[in-house]
């Protein structure tokens, strides 16, 4: 790759399609396969990271001894599924151990500098595991167990996870919400599956204001999603002042996607990367890792993974307009003041256009 060139590196590996779908379910190996399109028209400019399984000590400062027994148990006697979205096929819990690998690896190649950001291209998604449940098509959290992995091996202290997927994290926000060093911030429709993620959810204990939920009705688009990001993602991460940025990156809030009511375009997945990776610059060097998780229609894949790769592999992250002010009938102003009420009292700056 040429020196001129930003290292970005992408984990992409076949083996991640041996997690096979039952007839007709919406989160099947043909969603990496439009990923991967994305990816392939960029090859050039991209490092590939080979996926290697997650031990059972990394999965394990997420998740509890019983769950990954659970879901091992239940990959012995597949195809079976643990709830009524999220099923195991016989090579299901090998590629759950890929993609948490997978994700844990490109996050330790960002923090040490050896790449200057990272999309991992996995699958099962991750964010709505608990820690003792699987649920939403989700069987580890890939994201959790990630910022854990840089905690206890890089000497990250402080990490944001920044949650774009349509549905709101709930396995994420659990596992953090009592812990100051990892500020939770998603975007998600409200209501809506799994029917967390009100805007008063806001950590407990000594977590207490480090999650930031920003329900969003049906209908929204870009200019809602960047002017969350603007007025809310921006003066919490700024105070926060995190060491690295992950996102859990879902394509489901496409205007496509069968699953959700969002209207977002590539435009605007190119404009939450953008102020995404300027906010990374600003505040940690430019430590950006995005890790895939909803996205059922191949068009928002498609379209979605190359407006995010696009911005991450410019030579100079690209100009960010100014936060929009709130048109007639946007439902802008709504969804930021009602999140601005609950945590302004932690982050004084929540708000303002």
């Amino acid at each position: 790759m040429a020196a001129s060139h930003r290292r970005v590196a992408v984990v992409e590996d076949p083996r991640l399609r041996d997690h096979c779908a039952p007839r007709g379910h919406p989160e099947c190996p043909e969603r990496l396969a439009a990923v991967s399109d994305a990816i392939a028209e960029r090859a050039d400019r991209l490092e590939s990271v080979r996926a290697r399984p997650a031990q059972d000590e990394e999965i394990l400062r997420v998740h509890r001894p019983s769950h990954l027994a659970r879901v091992d148990e239940a990959a012995r006697h597949a195809p079976a599924h643990l709830d009524p979205d999220t099923y195991l096929s016989a090579g299901s819990l090998e590629v759950a151990r890929l993609a948490a690998g997978g994700a844990i690896d490109l996050a330790r190649a960002v923090a040490r500098g050896d790449a200057a950001a990272g999309f991992a291209a996995i699958r099962p998604p991750g964010h709505h595991a608990e820690a003792d449940r699987a649920m939403g098509f989700c069987l580890f959290n890939n994201v959790a167990i990630a910022a854990r992995a840089l905690q206890a091996e890089q000497g990250v202290e402080k990490i944001l996870i920044l949650d774009w997927d349509v549905h709101h994290g709930n396995g994420t926000q659990h596992l953090f919400e009592d812990d100051p060093s990892v500020l939770y911030l998603s975007t998600h429709q409200f209501p809506y599956y799994p029917g967390t993620g009100d805007a008063n959810e806001a950590g407990r204990g000594r977590g207490l204001g480090a999650t930031v939920n920003v329900p969003m009705p049906a209908g929204c688009g870009d200019l809602e999603y960047a002017g969350a990001l603007r007025r809310i993602l921006v003066p919490v991460a700024a105070r926060f002042r995190p060491q690295i940025v992950l996102v859990s990156c879902g394509f489901d809030a496409h205007r496509a996607d069968p699953l959700a009511s969002m209207e977002l375009t590539a435009e605007g997945f190119a404009q939450m990367a953008r102020i995404v990776r300027a906010l990374a610059e600003d505040l940690c060097g430019g430590r950006l890792v995005l890790l895939l998780e909803g996205g059922y229609s191949a068009t928002g894949l498609r379209e979605g993974t190359g407006a995010v790769l696009d911005e991450i592999l410019a030579a100079r992250p690209r100009p960010i307009l100014a936060a929009p002010e709130t048109p007639p009938g946007s439902m802008l102003g709504e969804v930021v003041e009602q999140v601005a009420d609950v945590h302004r009292r932690f982050f004084p700056d929540l708000g303002a256009a």
